[in-house]
């Protein structure tokens, strides 16, 4: 048996190694155009590599998938965090959980884990062949039920192969690779991004965070999501877990409204309108004699309180004997219903995740076989999969990579 895998990313190198650990006779090659392999896993998660999440329910873990939830469940069920954790932890590499559920490398560093990947890639003899541009795949036979594979090379002689696995990530010649063997592709558009807004009440505030806020994200088309999570506020917006898995879910809506939209923000989701109103009352009738300015009455930043109160138009010298009704509820109005314009996005780090790729449908999610191609086979981000930030695009390129590999040798 002749494998080829193209792509030596997390999927792909996962991949390889469980067709060779499935079928030690396999005779098994990886392709990489790049100079290095793993190149995404080395900056995973700020350069520790945030390696998988520990949520080991499958029907909570696909949760966290904007597009694939549905798909993976299967998948999970034979392959998911747990299993990660242990396959890891054989090969020598010790996890550990932070409390949000990121797992990492007890040595925080992303190198740990590509050192140990490579490791089992020389002990199964798998050959990696990097700065090997494939030009194209062609079936070499017309027997649908049994094709093999010509590898086509841009500066060399091709090769055939008896099974293919595509894993090229968001590259767009990994799509036409698969379109050209009759896969339709969902068009890529950024995921996972930050808010830029350009707003007066966030001028000078970059740094200032909210543990918990509730935001609402409304397009054209009366369209709304809904995230909660901390927020961040940066020199050129917002970002932040809540911003990321927002951005997440409404990655298409988004684009198609070339990230224009309104967000209101509820900077204090766990009370009422009405609640915060009287909390303010109450804090005037029992700090009647302090300055409105300096004393926060609501459990927000205090330079975001002093912004509010100062846009509110009450100035400096007003103590709280002085704030009237109206004053009040144009405060409120600002900690549970702000309105800002999202004006563009940015990119959340070094990391760069795309929704989008081949159509789902196309994919036997069983083995994750093409369909409409025998011995070709898919894994990671080339699919229209993506998940929300802590470790779950790795999650899925080490579950589809496993089962790919362990298909491929049978």
């Amino acid at each position: 048996m002749r494998i080829v895998v193209i792509g030596a990313g997390a999927a792909g190198v996962f991949g390889a190694i469980s067709a060779a650990t499935h079928d030690p006779l396999a005779e098994i090659a990886v392709i990489e155009a790049a100079r290095q392999p793993l190149a995404k896993v080395r900056i995973s998660g700020g350069g520790r590599c945030n390696i998988t999440n520990h949520c080991f329910d499958p029907s909570e873990l696909t949760k966290n998938y904007p597009r694939g939830s549905k798909e993976l469940l299967g998948p999970f069920s034979r392959f998911q965090p747990r299993d990660t954790v242990a396959w890891f932890e054989k090969h020598g590499v010790r996890l550990k959980v932070e409390n949000d559920g990121r797992m990492f490398p007890t040595t925080d560093k992303s190198e740990t884990i590509a050192v140990c990947l490579l490791a089992a890639v020389a002990k199964h003899g798998i050959k990696i062949r990097l700065g090997a541009k494939v030009k194209g795949i062609q079936t070499s036979t017309h027997d649908r039920n049994s094709p093999k594979f010509d590898i086509i090379y841009h500066n060399s002689q091709p090769e055939r192969y008896d099974r293919v696995l595509l894993a090229t990530g968001g590259s767009s010649q990994g799509h036409r690779f698969a379109e050209a063997l009759g896969h339709r592709i969902i068009p890529p558009v950024p995921s996972l991004f930050t808010f830029r807004v350009i707003d007066q009440r966030l001028d000078g505030l970059a740094g200032v965070s909210f543990d918990n806020v509730e935001l609402t994200l409304m397009t054209g088309g009366g369209k709304k999501l809904k995230q909660t999570g901390p927020l961040l506020i940066t020199h050129w917006g917002l970002t932040g877990p809540s911003v990321l898995k927002l951005s997440s879910w409404g990655a298409r809506i988004l684009h198609e409204s070339d990230y224009r939209a309104e967000l209101s923000v509820d900077f204090l989701p766990n009370q009422s309108a009405e609640q915060l109103y009287q909390a303010l009352i109450t804090y005037k009738v029992q700090n009647s004699k302090r300055r409105v300015w300096s004393a926060n009455a609501l459990p927000v930043p205090k330079r975001y309180w002093s912004r509010i109160v100062q846009l509110t138009g009450i100035t400096e010298e007003t103590i709280w004997t002085n704030m009237t009704r109206t004053d009040m509820k144009s405060i409120v109005h600002e900690l549970s219903r702000a309105r800002f314009t999202i004006s563009g996005k940015g990119i959340f780090k070094d990391e760069f995740v795309t929704c989008g790729g081949i159509d789902l449908k196309d994919v036997d999610f069983r083995t994750m076989q093409s369909k409409r191609c025998p011995g070709l086979y898919f894994a990671g981000e080339i699919l229209d999969i993506d998940g929300l930030t802590g470790g779950f695009n790795l999650q899925n390129a080490w579950t589809t990579g496993w089962i790919a590999g362990m298909n491929m040798t049978l």
